[in-house]
Order: structure tokens, then sequence, then C-alpha cells
């Protein structure tokens, strides 16, 4: 005879084991089949305490893979930009689905994960922390929708990039790499430097944008490309992102002689296009710029990296976080803060230096006395 409960049912099979079942919102669930009795029933009491605090999760839908739950979820998110999409895709083709794609919900498991990372850490430090970014999120969202009971994702420290300190460039390289591009794209330097603006930034500067009168510059939009290079015009990401800009003296010459020479007379023009009127695209900027840092031996900078450099030069002069936090766009302290302390390793130098003259003998003590006042002065003479 079948045990009934007022929650479920524990009967004996015709194989002499025992198994327990309920009903919950029309669908029956069972157990699998235990030696004793008293195994169904502890079984059966776990399922009724976890309905009793609102834990039960409905164990078929866990069963989904995660290459699955992927695609939908990424279905459901409109409000991602294109090229964040893309990225998106990119790493759980490349990266995330290879290794779990397979895997049902309910059976990734926390080890699973800390093994995946550690596997894609070894050989792609900065891809992995993107890509567990990119799980979590998923995972947290599967939990908000009661497909699993919590989330896996519980690596201490992945989600945290640890990119590798960018390349700079000297002043005297700004100045050869800015002769070395095409005449109508030198200003692209100028200002990744100078005005520490991103690719997209300069890309999507109009006309109406610079104003010679008061020397600023506005951001208000910005130029992206598809992966198949079409061209995606769209706002800046945050509020931190619209902003105006002084623009320092020693390129307002070279503003202007290009919005005279290269830019047509309509507000909305863009200040960087072909030869042809085209506007300028992501290819043929890579290309002049790949000859210009060749030029002058500095394969190693990417374009974003004079940003960088402007805006280390920027902290050396005593801004403050908000200041750079301002001028390069961010929304929050921590990337300024970098550059700030780019500044302090500067001043580390400068105090081994001083350090040096000593070690080397290099300074003197100069004794004088004034009889007139009787005070002895010591001066430092440095050879």
């Amino acid at each position: 005879m079948p045990d009934r409960r007022h929650f479920g049912t524990v009967r004996k099979r015709s194989s002499g084991r025992w198994q327990a079942m309920y009903w919950h919102g029309g669908k029956r669930f069972s157990s699998g089949t235990f030696a004793a009795k008293a195994d169904a029933q502890a079984w059966l009491a776990n399922e009724e305490v976890d309905h009793r605090r609102g834990a039960w999760i409905d164990p078929t839908v866990g069963k989904v893979t995660l290459r699955d739950y992927s695609a939908r979820w990424l279905s459901r998110r409109p409000e991602l930009a294109i090229r964040t999409r893309e990225f998106y895709e990119d790493l759980l083709r490349l990266h995330i689905l290879p290794e779990l794609g397979s895997s049902t919900l309910a059976d990734i498991s926390p080890s699973k994960v800390r093994g995946w990372n550690a596997q894609l850490t070894s050989v792609y430090p900065s891809t992995a922390s993107k890509a567990y970014r990119l799980l979590a999120t998923m995972m947290r969202t599967a939990y908000d929708d009661g497909l699993i009971l919590k989330s896996p994702c519980k690596v201490k420290g992945a989600s945290i990039e640890h990119a590798a300190e960018r390349p700079m460039a000297t002043i005297s390289e700004v100045e050869s790499l800015t002769l070395a591009m095409p005449d109508r794209l030198r200003l692209v330097i100028l200002l990744a430097t100078w005005c520490q603006l991103r690719r997209g930034e300069i890309l999507g500067l109009r006309r109406c944008d610079v104003d010679l009168l008061h020397t600023s510059l506005r951001i208000a939009q910005s130029r992206t490309f598809a992966r198949d290079g079409s061209s995606i015009v769209k706002s800046p990401k945050t509020l931190a992102g619209y902003r105006n800009l002084s623009i320092p003296s020693n390129i307002i010459d070279d503003l202007e002689a290009h919005l005279e020479k290269w830019t047509e007379s309509g507000k909305d023009s863009l200040l960087f296009t072909l030869k042809n009127g085209v506007p300028l695209s992501a290819t043929s900027l890579q290309r002049a710029w790949s000859k210009a840092r060749a030029s002058i031996g500095r394969q190693d900078l990417h374009l974003h990296d004079l940003r960088h450099t402007g805006l280390t030069l920027a902290a050396a002069t005593g801004a403050t976080t908000a200041e750079l936090m301002h001028r390069a766009g961010h929304s929050s302290p921590g990337a300024a803060l970098r550059y700030q302390h780019a500044t302090r390793d500067r001043d580390q130098v400068l105090a081994d230096a001083l350090a040096q003259l000593v070690q080397t003998n290099n300074v003197t003590e100069i004794s004088s006395r004034d009889s007139t006042i009787g005070v002895e002065f010591k001066f430092i003479a440095i050879s």
C-alpha cells in the first residue's frame, strides 16, 4: 500500500525499492528509487521544506543547456548596443560555450566554473575576466528567473581585470607620429593625445562640435563599426561621456587649418573623411596608423595608448581625480586613479635619482661664513 501523506506519496515498486512523488502545478514530480523507505520519506520531506520556504526549483527547467539558454538570454536583451552584442557573441563562441555549452544549467557547478576559469586565465588572463563576468551575469538572470537555486559563479576575484600596463609615447614620438600620418589625418594623433579622446569620439566629431572662439570641443557622439564594417553613430554610454573640453593652445592652429582644408562647410560635416568625402572608416584609419607607428619603430603602440599618454601627462601637471574624470569622460574614479598612480611612479623615479647623486658622490657641501653678521651659510653643489 502506498504511504500517503498530506504532501506527496511514498510507494514500494515491484522491484522492492521505494519511490516518492508529489504533484505541483498540475505536474508530477518523482524521486529516483531508494533501497530504504526512510530514504524516500527523507527526500519527500526535503522537497516539502523547499516548497514551504520558497526555495523550491522545478528540476525540469534547469535541464536547458547553457548554449540554448545563452541564445535566449541574448534575444531578450534588446537594449544591448550592436558592438556589445557582437562582443558577447564572440566571448560565448570562443571562450564559454566550447567548454560549458553542452552542460545544463543545473549541472554547471562552482567547481566546473572554477576549472574553466583557471584554464582560460592561464592562456587569456584579460579575456578570462570578461568571459567570467558575462557568465556570472547570465547565471544571475537564471537565478532570478527561478531556473537554478543559486549561481555557480563563486570564484573570488575572477571578475577583476588585471590588464597589463599600457605603453606610452614620448612627446617627441607624438610629434613624429603626427608627421608620419597622411595630412588629412594628422589631427587624429593630436586629438587622441592632447584632448585624450577615444577613437570613436574622434571619428564622431563634427564641425558643430568645435568652438574655436572659446577654444573648446564638445563630445556628444561617437562612431563605431559593426562586424560587417557598417558605421554606427551612437550617444555616449554615460552622462560623463557628454563633456566639453578645453583645447590645448598647442593644437589650435592645427585644428583650425584642418577645418579649413579638410572639413566640409556644413555644421554636421564630420571632421575626418576620405578624399572622396566618404566618412573615415576604421580600416582606413588603422592602415594609416600602422604605417605611422612602424616608421618610428613603435609597433607596440595602439592608437588608444595616445589617450593613455595624454591622461598620464595631465595627471603629471597636478590634475585632481575629478579633473581627470571629466577630461577622460569617466563616470567612476577608478580609471582616473591609474593615471595618478603613474605620476606617483614618476615621483619615485625622481626620488631615486636624488639618492643616486649622493651614492655617486656628485653632491658637494660648500661652507661660507659671513663675518659681518656672524652666520655660516652652507651650499650644495651638484657636479
